[in-house]
C-alpha cells in the first residue's frame, strides 16, 4: 500500500485532522528581537515567544499536520527549532532560501501544499498563521486559505493597508491559536 511521505520520508498520519496549519516562524514562534546571528547571518540562537512551544506541541499532539512556511535561511530555522525541541513537530518545512522567493508569493504556499500532496481543493482547509499582514496574511488570502494574524510583536504594522491584507482572524498570543484551530476544525467536520 502506498503511503504519502514528506520530511525525511516520514509517513503522513492517515488519522490526522482535516484542518492543516501553516505557521510562520519569526515573531510567530520565535521572538525575532532575541535572534543572535553568526558571521554568515545565520541565526544560531533565539528565544521563543511565550506559549509558542505549548501551541506547536499541543496542535501536533491533537493530530494537526503542521507545516513551517517561513522567509529566511534553512539553517537558521533548523538551529532555532531544534534548540527548543520543536523541529520534529513539523511535517514539512518550506523556506524562502530554497524556494528562491518570499511570501506573499504563491510559490511558497504551493511548495508547502505540494510537499503535503494537497491540491487546490484543499485550500479551504488550510490555515496560515503569521505576524506580517503584507506577507503572511496577504499570501494566505490570495491562496484562499484562512488567514490568522498574530499581533504579538510591536515590530510590524497591526493595521492592514488594503483588503488583500485583512486577516480572517487576529490573535494576540500563540496559545490563542489552539482554541481557534479547534473551532475552525469543528466547522469543517
Amino acid at each position: 500500500m502506498y503511503k504519502p511521505t514528506t520530511k525525511d520520508h516520514m509517513p503522513i498520519d492517515p488519522n490526522a485532522k482535516k484542518l492543516i496549519v501553516f505557521l510562520d516562524c519569526g515573531d510567530t514562534i520565535i521572538d525575532e528581537g532575541t535572534e543572535i546571528r553568526d558571521d554568515h547571518d545565520i541565526v544560531i540562537k533565539a528565544d521563543l515567544i511565550p506559549g509558542a512551544d505549548v501551541m506547536v506541541k499541543t496542535l501536533a499532539e491533537r493530530g494537526y499536520i503542521l507545516a513551517l512556511v517561513a522567509d529566511g535561511r534553512a539553517q537558521s530555522f533548523k538551529n532555532m527549532l531544534t534548540d527548543h525541541g520543536l523541529y520534529d513537530y513539523f511535517t514539512t518545512m518550506i523556506y524562502s532560501e530554497t524556494i528562491k522567493d518570499s511570501k506573499p508569493s504563491p510559490r511558497m504556499f504551493k511548495a508547502a501544499m505540494g510537499a503535503l500532496e494537497l491540491t487546490e481543493q484543499d485550500c479551504s482547509r488550510i490555515v496560515m498563521v503569521g505576524n506580517n499582514l503584507s506577507r503572511d496574511v496577504k499570501g494566505a488570502n490570495q491562496m484562499g486559505f484562512t488567514s490568522v494574524f498574530l499581533s504579538w510583536t510591536p515590530r510590524y504594522p497591526k493595521v492592514h493597508e488594503d483588503e488583500s491584507q485583512k486577516p480572517d482572524y487576529t490573535i494576540s498570543n500563540p496559545i490563542d491559536l489552539i482554541d481557534l484551530v479547534e473551532e475552525l476544525h469543528a466547522q469543517l467536520a
